[in-house]
């Protein structure tokens, strides 16, 4: 019989709630994420997918209930720290260094993954030893030959490759994507999505999304929050069948948290 409670999950919420003085933005909510699948969160404006997602990654701490990481309980554990444990956050608003080159962002992530302060009086031979995995990990997400471009003159969606490029540098385990295919043109957004399948090997994803043609193209799972609490879980094909949801974003709120 699988064990529920360790392996077989990377990441769970077990009645996670988010208080805000009289106000519940999350409210009781569970998920139960299977190793090495991709599992969406929806829900119409308003519905708390912020606050959850910031809740899961331990930007908030939760007011209720218990977040499990590899059958670890980190519910009391700081941002960096669940970092350290395989967790990490792809933020909506791109995390790069604008003036360095596109290599320069890979190899202080690298850095930062091997325990290495950046130091600007460090020896060149400490930092250059990191080159060829920088370089390997830009040819995993497109960017091989953008290595000496600077991050600020790539393009939208290229800014989003090097960000997830940054975050396999701490090679996560489970990656938690913050909307990333917010603010693209189609041009780019089939390209991520395909990313996005791509680093998933091997590890588990969590994504909050509004595009549900990316939604539907990713996700193993899906997980509906509506008013801070999840309205249902199922496949895309059960989600978007399903009154609730269609009524849930019909009505639509106004987004709070």
């Amino acid at each position: 019989m699988a064990n529920t409670t360790g392996p077989d999950y990377a990441l769970e919420a077990r009645g996670i709630g988010k208080q805000f003085g009289s106000f519940w933005a999350v409210k009781d909510v569970h998920l139960r994420i299977p190793r090495g699948s991709i599992h969406a969160l929806i829900g119409p404006n308003g519905a708390g997918k912020t606050t959850c997602f910031n809740l899961l990654t331990k930007t908030l701490q939760p007011s209720t209930g218990q977040i499990i990481l590899n059958g670890e309980d980190i519910s009391g554990l700081r941002t960096s720290d669940v970092a350290k444990r395989g967790m990490v956050r792809s933020f909506q608003i791109s995390a790069i260094f604008a003036d360095m080159t596109v290599l320069e962002n890979v190899r202080v992530a690298l850095q930062s993954a091997h325990g290495r302060a950046f130091r600007f009086l460090s020896p060149i031979s400490s930092i250059r030893g990191l080159d060829t995995r920088a370089r390997e990990l830009l040819a995993d997400v497109g960017l091989a030959d953008a290595e000496t471009a600077k991050a600020a003159d790539l393009s939208y969606g290229k800014k989003r490759a090097l960000e997830i490029a940054t975050t396999l540098a701490l090679d996560p385990q489970v990656m938690l994507l913050d909307e990333p295919t917010a603010g693209m043109g189609h041009e780019d957004i089939e390209p991520i999505t395909q990313l996005i399948r791509k680093v998933s090997a091997g590890r588990t994803i969590v994504i909050v999304e509004h595009n549900l043609s990316v939604v539907s193209t990713l996700s193993d799972r899906i997980t509906v929050l509506q008013a801070g609490q999840v309205l249902m879980e199922g496949t895309y094909p059960e989600v978007s069948a399903d009154e609730r949801v269609i009524a849930a974003y019909m009505g639509g709120v106004e987004d709070a948290h």
